[in-house]
């Protein structure tokens, strides 16, 4: 179940980044499962990492390994997260990276592990060693599709976003791919995210920008309000364009735009997946007095069990959601000011419900699949928007039955 069309776009190759995808048998016999990722020699890569303070071996690894060199592979397996661990996931991760890097002539900390599934299992090394040398065979610049779906675990349909600009007479291409459904309130990027375009970019421009796309992007959803012990993002920059960026100007605008384009895309993907979901859900708080008050009545809502259970009944029990502003600790709240809508339906006013609003009206807003939340508290001139889901009786079979 999932909420909009089934549809992705083209998925224009980056030059310089190859993907390959194979299958390991880690939880279910066939299902691609393993996927190494190659880099180019003198391009840039960034990354944004949980902040989870249980996060898993790979996440450890990985920033380990990239504050020591620039990274060449990308190693990436679903089925199981090997995080809950302890040092024998230190272990395991650090022997898949020496795996990797003897077979591609690279040295270990040129490869930056990822993974994603069971937490508090160990990692079946025996088995993603196995698949490598496949996953190798396969590498090619056009399997950005194959390895959306490699990537999967809960998910019910791969997530991908692709942008493109011309600049003097070149084209730059910016491509990702990412996975989630659940344990989804990301506190950096998203479960999984990978990113790459053929501009040349400095290693510290490119973090600055992929931390600020984040942070815009996929540390504005939630589906359940759970961070993962393993969200990583990671952004690659090959220079094989032959466009290079620097800070400012014009063709710096032309790139950052394409990148919170495609980082956007990326992030709404994962809230329209979401696990058991059927409403897609923004929350926009406006004429707050700072971000962090905005954000703060936003995720209040977004994170209300009676709020979700409200949206997947569609009941337009707008109460519920002025109970939630109400105790989203704005100091010294104005209620005869703010005002509360349902998509253009105002909802409360006055501190009250609105005169002109109408049962009739609000079931029709809360009968569609996309819903805005809009919140109005006249207090100053910040605004923030979140995205969530309704909470289903499927969401609750889905992580009951999720290790059967």
């Amino acid at each position: 179940m999932a909420v909009g069309p089934d549809t992705l776009p083209a998925l224009k190759p980056v030059p310089g980044f190859r993907i390959g995808v194979a299958s390991a048998g880690i939880k279910k016999p066939g299902r691609r499962d393993v996927v190494v990722m190659e880099i180019c020699e003198g391009a840039t890569v960034a990354g944004v990492f949980t902040k989870n303070a249980f996060c898993a071996a790979p996440v450890t690894l990985s920033k380990k390994h990239l504050k020591a060199e620039q990274p060449r592979y990308l190693l990436t397996n679903t089925g199981n997260a090997n995080a809950g661990t302890g040092a024998q996931g230190m272990t395991d991760a650090t022997r898949c990276c020496e795996e990797l890097a003897s077979r591609c002539g690279v040295s270990p900390t040129a490869v930056l592990p990822f993974s994603t599934g069971v937490i508090g299992e160990p990692l079946p090394v025996n088995k993603i060693i196995g698949a490598m040398d496949a996953a190798i065979e396969n590498l090619s610049e056009e399997n950005w599709l194959d390895a959306s779906h490699g990537i999967m675990t809960t998910d019910t349909r791969p997530k991908a976003a692709c942008e493109q600009f011309e600049y003097q007479g070149k084209t730059v291409t910016i491509t990702g791919i990412s996975k989630g459904a659940g344990m989804i309130m990301p506190n950096m990027a998203t479960m999984l995210g990978y990113v790459a375009t053929d501009a040349a970019v400095d290693q510290a421009l490119l973090q600055r920008w992929l931390s600020e796309a984040a942070e815009r992007s996929f540390n504005r959803i939630t589906v359940d309000g759970d961070t993962s012990t393993n969200d990583s993002c990671v952004l690659v920059a090959t220079g094989k364009s032959g466009v290079e960026i620097d800070a400012g100007g014009e063709l710096a605008g032309l790139f950052v735009n394409a990148l919170n384009k495609v980082m956007l895309d990326l992030a709404h993907a994962i809230v329209r997946d979401g696990e058991g979901a059927t409403k897609f859900v923004e929350v926009r708080v406006e004429q707050a007095r700072d971000s962090e008050e905005a954000l703060s009545v936003a995720y209040t809502i977004a994170h209300s069990p009676l709020v979700k259970t409200a949206l997947y009944a569609s009941d337009p029990n707008w109460g519920r959601i002025l109970a939630c502003v109400g105790r989203a600790g704005v100091q010294d709240l104005d209620l005869e000011a703010l005002e509360i809508y349902l998509n253009d339906v105002c909802i409360v006013e006055q501190g009250g419900r609105a005169a002109g609003y109408t049962e009739e009206q609000g079931q029709a807003v809360m009968n569609g699949e996309e819903i805005l939340i809009h919140v109005v508290l006249k207090r100053g001139h910040s605004w923030e928007s979140v995205w969530t889901t309704d909470l289903s009786t499927d969401y609750v079979h889905i992580n009951a039955d999720y290790r059967s």
